[in-house]
């Protein structure tokens, strides 16, 4: 999905809920307006269980997960269906700052790690990129923005 559709669906999915997406409104709110507004059923099923992650307090709420390391951040936001390590890696990055995420299963870090590195052409594993990274903490985040930066060149 582009950019302007996820913009577009999310304000329909804020209007059906009064303007602001809280577990509780999302709990009482049902399946058909939220369908309706252009969420999937897969998307729907994700943000349901995010919902009751939320409330059971597996996900805290962001001023908490400021305080929790990278990661038990990770452990507790891939319980939630639809997310995984890139989600969470691209959550800490851009929206906690965080300083030492190397986004190990991201295809552009993984890319530029192989052409600068091995220099064969092929896509280095995650393994690989997690052992060299360990050169780069603690600003493996930066590493990363290096390695996103050194694709953008190439093209």
């Amino acid at each position: 999905m582009n950019g302007k559709a996820a913009a577009t669906i999310l304000g329909r999915v804020l209007k059906v809920l009064g303007g602001r997406a809280t577990p509780q409104r999302l709990r009482k709110t049902p399946d058909a307006p939220l369908r309706a507004a252009g969420l999937s059923a897969n998307k729907l099923a994700a943000i349901r269980d995010l919902t009751e992650k939320s409330l059971s307090g597996v996900v805290r709420p962001r001023k908490e997960l400021e305080r929790l390391s990278d990661e038990e951040i990770v452990e507790r936001l891939t319980e939630v269906r639809g997310i995984g390590d890139w989600t969470v890696h691209m959550f800490l990055m851009f929206r906690l700052g965080r300083p030492d995420v190397l986004p190990t299963g991201d295809y552009g870090v993984r890319k530029a790690f192989g052409l600068l590195y091995r220099k064969s052409g092929r896509l280095p594993p995650p393994s690989a990129l997690e052992k060299h990274g360990r050169l780069w903490a603690p600003y493996r985040t930066v590493a990363a923005w290096y390695l996103w930066r050194h694709l953008d060149a190439k093209s």
